[in-house]
């Protein structure tokens, strides 16, 4: 944990204040979802945690919230609560619930046939636009970030003939195994919570600090290292932006070493309708996007250059029955690229993005205020439509620095008191999404909200309600 201001590690927060709030907390979102209590116990005959993947059992909530449907950003439970949706998915419906533009182009599609194991007009169009956004000429398409994710290493490794990969400290690219690693003491070890017996980390990984180029460095001297899988900014440990110059002095030591350079623009797609990429003026060998192409719908894409296209090209030309250990059979499909095109023509455009920054902009002004108004030690960072604090009074360099401003009871917390009071934040994370149908009037829920929970925090509370 970071120590606060004040010298100790409770963030400017007393545990006994958070211990008591949390009781209260959870009885009243006990009292206000009968129903959701009893689908939960039901739930837990038939899935592990009750629920069908595991994440959506830690959201700080003592049962999860069962959802009923969502309009634009908004959420309704199966309890009739409707909530200000700041988490929209995870970023899957970054745009909003049910768009009506894709609700439209998906209802008619389907009727057309989802899946044929052929090209269809949209791949050309879903290319080339996607070409004109990431500047890179190829690409193909997933089901998942994970999956391109997955798919961008295995070809790198392919075309340089090298064994390992690198990342930083405190990244996220979906499940890929060989990426599940995180400095301790200095040294490489597999992730909280990894067992490490299927991977050889040894051999398949490097590890570094985000914004360390000299540790960067002397990490791809040896020339073994097939690509380095970043992104524009780091997001899930906390919002760690890129340092002036770091992303220069990563593509200069990438091409020095021949090694790739993949950016992976699953979360930084908040920042512009080209991402990080466009918004940094990056030169990546390769781009992964995933997640918000397709409405909610399970998409994911990634591109390469020319000459890596060219040479994907040259190893897959033999004969017979290979899938050379990437693609799936329903990446492609039609009915996900008639969507991605409809996304990418109607929902992910400029106009959307200026009212999501006008908006996220506000919602850091009220943020920061608030951190102010209680003397916290912490800080709050805006990255185009993603708004994001931290129990830090600055802004992190590493995603080391990050980690050690985090704090699982106070986060925990703020996610049932929040949803207590009919809001949604983001899992895992204090930060807040803004979608094209986030409203001022929202950002002044949260404002209402996020004061009403300092003032409990600040304060010595009763356990009455």
């Amino acid at each position: 944990m970071a120590l606060s201001a004040d010298g100790d590690a409770t963030h400017g927060v007393a545990p006994h204040t958070l211990a008591a709030l949390r009781a209260r907390e959870e009885r009243k979102f006990r009292e206000q979802r009968p129903r959701a209590q009893q689908l939960h116990a039901e739930a837990l005959q038939h899935m592990p945690h009750g629920v069908p993947l595991h994440w959506m059992s830690q959201w700080g909530t003592p049962f999860p919230i069962f959802a009923e449907r969502a309009q634009g950003a908004r959420l309704t439970d199966v309890d009739g609560h409707t909530y200000v949706d700041f988490c929209l998915g995870d970023s899957a419906c970054m745009f909003g619930h049910a768009h009506p533009a894709l609700a439209k182009t998906i209802g008619e599609a389907i009727t057309q046939g989802a899946s044929y194991m052929l090209p269809t007009r949209d791949a050309i169009a879903v290319s080339r636009e996607l070409g004109r956004r990431f500047r890179v000429p190829y690409w193909q398409l997933a089901t998942s970030a994970t999956e391109a994710n997955r798919f961008a290493l295995r070809i790198a490794r392919m075309i340089t003939g090298r064994d390992k990969v690198l990342v930083f400290n405190g990244k996220y690219h979906g499940s890929v195994d060989e990426t599940q690693v995180e400095l301790r003491d200095g040294a490489m070890r597999p992730q909280h919570g990894v067992n490490p017996n299927g991977v050889d980390f040894a051999r398949t990984t490097k590890v570094v600090e985000f914004n360390d180029l000299a540790a960067l460095e002397a990490a791809l001297a040896d020339r073994d290292v097939a690509a380095v899988l970043a992104e524009p900014h780091m997001t899930n440990i906390g919002m760690v932006p890129a340092a002036d110059g770091f992303h220069d002095g990563l593509r200069r030591l990438t091409r020095e070493t021949g090694t790739l350079l993949i950016i992976d623009e699953t979360h930084t797609i908040c920042m512009g309708p080209s991402g990080g990429t466009g918004a940094l003026g990056l030169d990546p060998d390769m781009v992964v996007l995933g997640k918000v192409l397709a409405g909610g719908i399970p998409s994911a894409v990634y591109g390469m250059s020319e000459h890596l296209g060219k040479a994907l090209e040259h190893i897959t030309a033999g004969p017979g029955i290979n899938h050379y250990g990437f693609g799936g059979t329903l990446a492609a499909n039609a009915l996900t690229l008639r969507a991605i095109r409809t996304s990418l023509d109607e929902v992910i455009t400029e106009a959307s993005y200026r009212h999501m920054a006008m908006v996220a902009e506000a919602l850091k002004k009220v943020i920061a205020r608030r951190i102010a108004q209680f003397n916290l030690p912490w800080h709050v960072t805006r990255m185009g439509a993603r708004v994001e604090y931290l129990y830090l009074p600055h802004r992190p360099r590493s995603g080391g620095e990050a980690a050690r401003a985090r704090s699982d009871d106070i986060e925990l917390l703020s996610h049932l008191y929040f949803a207590n009071r009919n809001v949604l934040l983001t899992p895992f994370h204090n930060m807040a999404l803004i979608s094209p149908f986030t409203t001022l009037d929202d950002i002044a829920t949260y404002d209402r909200v996020f004061g009403e929970m300092l003032t409990d925090f600040t304060s010595s509370p009763s356990t009455d309600e």
